[in-house]
């Protein structure tokens, strides 16, 4: 079995300025009332790598993105996101942490009122009051990036699930986050159009260099997003390819249970893992 702990300081000291962890995780822990959520939680997020978070239901995986983002408080433990203690800040000081990160839900959270155009560029044209040529133009960019381009002036009731969550997608990466964290963000699509999201997260986190945190309980996605990877061909078209070993490793797994890391590695250890209850779940 891969190490069930992460020693988060030992790690750090050996790691490259390339490799810098973008969220720091250490002894975190969260009960609402008599329910323990979260048990002594420790792991980082490399830039550009992904971490991908597995458990079953109620298992605190959901948990781990919203104390991220501010939207819950630690009861214990410290949290780090992109060099600030976000378990120190205030409301008003998360706003500037919340500005280089990008969530993508499980139902897309799409306005209905608004085009895709309108929804995508929505924190541009309304938050950052970005000059409408320039939000535009990069409206324009990120929907050519999810393939769904000539989709500017649909109704979000006009799309598929898939485009829906791909709309989602380019709307969190549209103020160029360095940090996207996913929610489930394949349940509920068929496996060949959860597939085409899977491709984006491939595609942020390998030529945009996106680091990324995947929430899932859809082993298929997981395995994926974590065994394949994006290249540019010489004409510039993008594949989705096997990844190399070594990029394979750079995908790490944790597994949750009953709020602890049970598992953390990367796909190949999982696949061989003989602990019992990774065993049954994989199967």
């Amino acid at each position: 079995m891969a190490r069930s702990r992460t020693d988060t300081q030992s790690a750090q000291a050996t790691l490259s300025q390339e490799d810098h962890p973008v969220v720091i995780f250490e002894h975190v822990e969260l009960a609402f009332d008599e329910k323990v959520v979260l048990k002594d939680i420790s792991f980082s997020l490399l830039s550009g790598r992904t971490k991908i978070i597995l458990g079953a239901s109620g298992s605190g995986k959901s948990t781990i993105l919203k104390i991220i983002t501010g939207l819950l408080r630690a009861d214990a433990g410290s949290i780090t996101v992109n060099g600030q203690r976000v378990d120190r800040l205030t409301e008003q000081e998360m706003m500037a942490v919340r500005a280089d990160l990008g969530m993508i839900f499980q139902e897309g959270a799409l306005f209905d009122s608004l085009t895709v155009r309108e929804n995508v560029g929505y924190k541009l044209y309304e938050e950052l009051r970005m000059p409408i040529p320039e939000a535009d133009a990069r409206v324009k960019e990120v929907l050519g990036f999810v393939s769904l381009g000539e989709y500017l002036d649909r109704m979000p009731s006009e799309l598929s699930g898939g485009q829906r969550r791909r709309v989602a997608i380019a709307r969190a990466m549209a103020f160029k986050p360095k940090i996207l964290l996913y929610d489930e963000a394949t349940t509920g699509l068929d496996p060949i159009t959860a597939t085409t999201v899977d491709d984006e997260i491939c595609k942020l986190r390998d030529l945009e260099e996106v680091s990324s945190i995947v929430v899932t309980h859809q082993l298929r996605d997981a395995f994926y997003v974590a065994e394949n990877m994006a290249v540019r061909d010489p004409s510039g078209n993008v594949n989705i390819v096997r990844a190399t070993k070594d990029k394979e490793r750079e995908a790490e797994f944790i597994m949750l249970r009953d709020g602890l890391i049970v598992f953390e590695g990367d796909a190949e250890a999982l696949r061989k893992s003989t602990d019992p209850y990774l065993q049954t779940f994989l199967s």
